[in-house]
């Protein structure tokens, strides 16, 4: 098939990407920023234990809405994967690949709430521990989402980058904007693989600008596919 020739199933699948794209950032923010980050309280295990418990199903609801967003980004993965296809599907294979690393990332760590929440309620086999060291263990399981969302943003960013090209070799998008488009997200796969070698990179540039720039353009594109569609 010609690249420039665009199917009735590539259009739907574009509707799908914008759509998928615009849910995903919706849940993932309000997920993180009003309820994950509203219930931990820095520096402190015994507030963030306190918290939790007493909010328990806000808590419960931020698992589930982690859990969305995964099936959100599966959706993403599939209709991108139908939109790149003619135009090469190895690559469009690479990115699909490169995206459920981060997929599989996301959803461990998501499930890795619900311990947080055993050792909290401290069944019966976890009493020969004291109060304040389950409380700090379930900190530690929350402190490490951090690690695990930057091992898994190298990932997302390689895929973003990957499909940023796609835009830009297919015209499906004006291709200054899908040039844009690969260098945000290649800075972002850039500044997570950096952090990982050397965590004090975020005193020189802040951990903000790693992925807002390509989340910007991810968000632009998906008005774009919504509201414009794929370019002949």
């Amino acid at each position: 098939m010609n690249i420039t020739t665009i199917d009735d199933t590539q259009r739907k699948a574009a509707k799908v990407a914008g759509l998928a794209y615009l849910i995903t950032f919706i849940v993932v923010v309000f997920a993180n920023f009003g309820i994950h980050d509203r219930l931990n309280v820095t520096g402190d295990a015994a507030g963030t234990a306190r918290k939790i418990l007493e909010h328990e199903s806000l808590f419960r609801l931020g698992i589930v809405l982690d859990l969305v967003y995964c099936i959100g980004i599966v959706a993403l993965i599939a209709a991108l994967y139908v939109i790149f296809r003619p135009v090469s599907q190895h690559l469009a294979l690479l990115a699909t690949f490169l995206r459920l690393v981060f997929v599989i990332a996301w959803f461990v760590m998501t499930l890795q709430l619900f311990d947080v929440l055993r050792l909290l309620h401290a069944a019966d086999y976890l009493r020969v521990f004291e109060a304040g060291r389950l409380q700090a263990l379930a900190k530690m399981y929350l402190a490490a989402r951090f690690d695990r969302y930057y091992g898994g943003l190298l990932f997302y960013g390689l895929s973003t980058t990957v499909t940023s090209y796609l835009f830009y070799k297919s015209r499906y998008i004006p291709r200054a904007f899908a040039a844009i488009g690969v260098a945000s997200c290649a800075w972002c796969a850039f500044c997570a693989l950096v952090f990982l070698l050397v965590p004090g990179f975020s005193n020189v540039v802040n951990l903000w600008w790693f992925d807002t720039p390509m989340g910007l353009f991810e968000i632009a594109t998906s008005f774009w596919l919504l509201f414009k569609g794929l370019r002949q």
